[in-house]
């Protein structure tokens, strides 16, 4: 025997339910993309218009090493 209406209607609405909440996961995920994109923009731009911070790893490469 098939399925009754009602457990038809509940199964649609349940993968309606499913559907809408990975929607709002991947528009959360987008989101969170952007707002990385646009802080590591904002970083960079402060770092050229500040000029480049030397760093210690930058500074070894300018001494030689000791024997």
């Amino acid at each position: 025997m098939g399925e009754s209406k009602e457990n038809k209607m509940f199964a649609y609405e349940m993968h309606q339910v499913n559907q809408a909440e990975l929607l709002r996961e991947a528009a959360a995920q987008r989101l969170v993309r952007e707002a990385l994109r646009a802080r590591r923009a904002r970083r960079s731009a402060v770092q050229e218009a500040e000029g480049r911070v030397s760093h210690i790893r930058d500074l070894r490469d300018l001494f030689a090493h000791a024997a």
